[in-house]
């Protein structure tokens, strides 16, 4: 499992490498380019799952197991 991620701003672009949190879902998180507050898109559970390079952790291992949908409401 791999606990970085690139989230990409959908507003301005800008790119920045974060750590994920391991034990629940991140539903916000502010662009440090241009302040935006990022929220997950819809059916998603995490600003990670919609504009990271990576998936939260909770979807990681529920793909592992063969669960593509399940997320951190299920994990």
């Amino acid at each position: 499992m791999q606990l970085v991620s690139t989230i990409t701003c959908p507003s301005c672009g800008h790119q920045s490498t974060e750590t994920m949190p391991t034990d629940a879902c991140q539903f916000f998180y502010e662009c440090k380019g241009c302040g935006a507050l990022l929220k997950p898109d819809v059916g998603a559970c995490c600003v990670f799952c919609s504009y990271g390079d990576l998936p939260c952790p909770p979807t990681q291992q529920a793909r592992e197991r063969g669960n593509a949908t399940e997320c951190c409401f299920g994990a």
